[in-house]
This record gives structure tokens, sequence and C-alpha cells, in this order.
């Protein structure tokens, strides 16, 4: 049996990317149990409503107002964040062949209020409103909410391909910051200017290459250094974490995994994606975290929860950055 961490794309707001522009450090992640409010990018008026009886359907007829784009899945709106704000519930809807799904907050506001923010669509509406009138709403505003969801997609997968050269100059991103990759020194390895584990943004790469090398082995020279540091940094996170839970393993190795951060088996093997290099150090706990605590619990039971939470307290805030990246929407493939 073999337990693994999988995560589906959602639709991170732009001030969280894993990809600050180069020269920029990343904007810090907020805390998991804390509702953002909505930017001024990704605001609709409020809508009025009207009284009508309470409805309780998570689908609704068509208008024929919207359709998905085209190259996104009818199912892409509508995954549940793995934690939800406080006073807030999960709710979706479809619209033609397209599921919504967002968080439905109560306030003591006269209309009912749509936002793109850091948790996707968020609907906030007065306690008198139906369900049905909430949905009615987001039907109305169906084809404002796919297009900015759209934006917001298309914004990420630029974030985690264009800004990546794999040239002179070029920039990845490594623990949560971007270095800058240099050639042309020819040292007689691959040599970094900063703390190896602890980077700074703009940090450089030396790698033992011309500076007109070819994209492809400037590429595959930095895979190489990364997951050279993948192997060590994340041994020492899985011995931290296998002494705090006082367990022990057969044998960890790295993965590439398209779809999943991490696994554990029955046997006690653990596999760990290797680019969770790019991530910030308490994303990368996290996945670790989760993996030792299937040592103990092979399932996701509450019991399961408990000791990913007594492995690293507050690990929901690290999940939620996950939450927003699978491994292939990152810059290495």
């Amino acid at each position: 049996m073999q337990l693994s961490l999988i995560f589906e794309p959602s639709e991170p707001a732009a001030q969280g990317s894993l990809l600050p522009p180069p020269g920029r450090p990343p904007a810090p992640q907020p805390p998991a149990q804390t509702s953002s409010g909505p930017s001024p990018s990704g605001m609709e008026p409020a809508v009025p409503q009207r009284l009508s009886d309470e409805g309780g359907a998570h689908s609704s007829p068509s208008p024929g107002k919207a359709a998905p784009p085209a190259s996104l899945s009818h199912e892409a709106y509508a995954v549940e964040p793995p934690s939800l704000p406080p006073n807030t519930r999960w709710r979706v809807i479809s619209v033609d062949d397209t599921r919504i799904g967002f968080l439905l907050r109560r306030s003591r506001r006269k209309s009912i209020g749509l936002a793109i923010g850091e948790d996707g669509l968020t609907v906030t509406s007065p306690h008198w409103v139906t369900l049905s009138q909430v949905d009615e709403a987001v039907i109305a505003k169906s084809a404002w909410i796919l297009r900015k969801l759209a934006e917001r997609q298309e914004r990420k997968e630029q974030l985690a391909t264009a800004e990546t050269a794999w040239q002179h100059g070029g920039t990845i991103p490594y623990f949560g910051v971007r270095i800058r990759l240099v050639l042309g020194e020819q040292p007689e390895r691959a040599a970094f200017s900063g703390e190896p584990f602890m980077p700074r943004d703009g940090d450089c790469l030396r790698l033992a290459l011309p500076q007109q090398a070819d994209h492809t082995r400037v590429r595959d020279a930095v895979q190489a250094w990364l997951q050279q540091q993948a192997q060590a940094w994340f041994g020492q996170r899985l011995e931290h974490f296998l002494q705090k839970g006082q367990l022990r393993i057969n044998r960890w190795r790295l993965s590439s995994a398209a779809t999943r951060w991490g696994s554990c088996n029955s046997d006690g093997n653990i596999m760990l994606n290797w680019r969770l290099i790019h991530f910030p150090h308490d994303a990368i706990d996290y996945v670790i975290a989760h993996e030792v605590a299937h040592l103990r619990e092979l399932n996701h039971s509450p019991r399961f929860w408990q000791e990913v939470g007594r492995l690293m307290p507050g690990f929901e805030t690290a999940r939620n950055v996950l939450k927003t990246h699978t491994p292939d929407t990152l810059p290495l493939l």
C-alpha cells in the first residue's frame, strides 16, 4: 500500500505567487486561517438581490451566458481548498458544463458581493439572502468570474515558465527566492555565491559553461545542481522529523513525478519530489512531515492529521502554498 501527496492546481492570488519577478523578494503567504481581502482587479460590483424561497441545490440550470476557456477542464474551478477561512463554507454550482466552486461568507452587508482573491472566488452575502439567490448571482456573473479565473491561471503559467530563461542572466526559483544564472566564468564546477540552503534573492549560480552554451546544456546543468541540493537538504530535514517522531524508514529517494510531491508506502519507503527545492523551507518541511506521519498512520484520518500537526504545528499555511502548484507547473519540465 502506498499513499502519495498530490495537489490539484487552484488559483493563486498574484501576491502569493511562488515565482516573484526578478529582483523582487517573494511576497509573504497569508496565514491559512485568515481570509484575505479582495484585490482591486478582482472586484465585481455588488449584485442586487430580491427575496425568494430558500434553495439548497448545488447546481442550477444555466442561462447559457458563459462557457469555460477551451484549454481548461470543466472541473478546473471546482477544487475545494485544503482548509477554509473562518466563517465560510464551500459551495459548487454548474454553469453549462463548467463547475464553479466558491467560498460563501455571510455578513451584515446589504447586497451580494463577488471577489477574486487568494482563495479564488469569494461570495459575501447578507444573512437573509437564500442559497438559491446566491447561486443565481454567481450564474449571472459567470462570464466575468470565468474570465478573471482564466486570467489568474494564465498569469500563474507565465510566472512558472516565461521568467525562467536557460541562459546567462536567466533566473530560477530556489528555496522561494529567485537566483541568477552566470555563465562564461568557467569554474571547475557549479558554484553558488550565497548560503547554499539559505539563499537571498539575486544570489548567483555560476555554471561551468561558456556564456553562449545551448539552453539544453544550461537546463541540464542547473537541474543536476538543484537535485544535488535537494538530496542534501531533504536528507537533513527528513532526519529531523524522524527524530522528532521517533520513527524509522527503510530508505528514501528523490522522484521526478509530474503530479506527486511525495509518497510513502507500507514498507517504509519515502519518495520526495526534487522540484520542492523551488519552494520556501516551510513548504518543503510540510511534505516531509506529511510523509513521515504516514509511517505511523498510512491513511488520511483525523489521527494522521494530528500526527502531522504534532510534527509541524501550523502546517496548514505551507499546505496552502503547495495547493497553488503541481510539479508540472514549475519551470523545469
